[in-house]
């Protein structure tokens, strides 16, 4: 049941039943169901009443290890792009997001050496295309798939931000040390989950100059129930 505000996740057929609070416990019961508790096999895990469905679960699968692939010439320049996906199931309701945070500023880095910016949007949106002046490096990310955020979405033309279309590699942004949301779902997608998948793009202008080496960015993923 659901309105324009609010929906009712589960009800129940009983004859009594409330919510009772002390200084320090919570008790919220239910009187009158048939069959309730809690039932497991080898494979599933059967939550049965209306008191025992209310405890949601969410999972994610790990996020692989990107490596970067295209050459990038310390004097002239070049582009390297790579990715890796992951699928979260949940069984909530109210759905969850996902957050992107890079463990330093800039995120890509040659030890004590050089770096590629973090990526600047023109705006406060990410930007439809990738773009880095001649005289410039920049590293960036965009997500794709049916659950990324509004933010990422775009009009399927030249805007981010607005309208509901995923066009392959558009809308690029900067990662931050602080939690960025790049997904976010507000319904169950249990049991089949859904693949987010995460592109990254490194590229250094042809009139830049690069310090060559292996450059290194470690970032967190992270999946939460809403």
């Amino acid at each position: 049941m659901s309105s324009g505000s609010y929906s009712i996740q589960s009800d129940s057929i009983n004859f009594g039943g409330s919510r009772a609070t002390s200084s320090s416990y919570v008790v919220e019961d239910t009187l009158g169901e048939v069959a309730t508790g809690i039932s497991t096999s080898t494979s599933f895990t059967l939550r049965a009443g209306y008191q025992q469905m209310q405890e949601s679960t969410i999972s994610m699968t790990a996020v692989g290890d990107v490596s970067m692939s295209g050459s990038i010439g310390g004097v002239t320049g070049g582009v390297a792009n790579g990715s890796t996906s992951f699928t979260v199931i949940t069984d909530n309701q109210a759905g969850y997001e996902a957050t992107i945070q890079a463990t330093s500023s800039p995120a890509l880095v040659l030890a004590g050496l050089d770096d590629f910016p973090d990526y600047s949007p023109s705006g406060l949106n990410p930007d439809f295309a990738f773009s880095v002046p001649s005289n410039e490096s920049a590293f960036a990310y965009t997500p794709e798939g049916d659950d990324i955020a509004d933010r990422f979405k775009d009009d399927g033309v030249d805007t981010c931000a607005t309208g509901s279309s995923d066009t392959a590699d558009a809308c690029w942004d900067g990662l931050s040390t602080s939690a960025t949301t790049f997904v976010e779902r507000t319904s169950s997608n249990h049991p089949a989950g859904t693949e987010t998948t995460l592109k990254f793009r490194a590229e250094s202008g042809s009139n830049h100059i690069q310090i060559a080496g292996t450059y290194y960015a470690t970032t967190t993923v992270t999946a939460l129930s809403l």
